[in-house]
């Protein structure tokens, strides 16, 4: 199972330590989570099913690109971590 984490701006909706959640990628991992926890997913995915602009995703150390996070494949032993992004200059 995929280990996933959670910034503090997602405390009041999302575990507060690490939780682990089956899939074979980001999406079905989230899935998993949403059925835990289901008012996180209108933090991280928006009407379509996408994930929000602001989100961001690691996957093993690696920034995921926004458009591919979702369908990325994970291991049992990956770690998520799942972050606001920061936009600007």
């Amino acid at each position: 199972m995929a280990e996933l984490h959670f910034t503090a701006w997602l405390r009041e909706v999302a575990p507060k330590a690490p939780v682990h959640a089956d899939g074979a990628t980001v999406a079905e991992a989230l899935a998993s989570l949403f059925e835990v926890h289901p008012n996180l997913r209108s933090y991280l995915l928006d009407d379509q099913g996408r994930l929000r602009k602001h989100v961001c995703i690691f996957a093993d150390g690696t920034r995921l690109a926004h458009g591919a996070a979702l369908t990325f494949p994970v291991r049992a032993d990956s770690k998520l971590y799942v972050m606001q992004a920061l936009s600007g200059g």
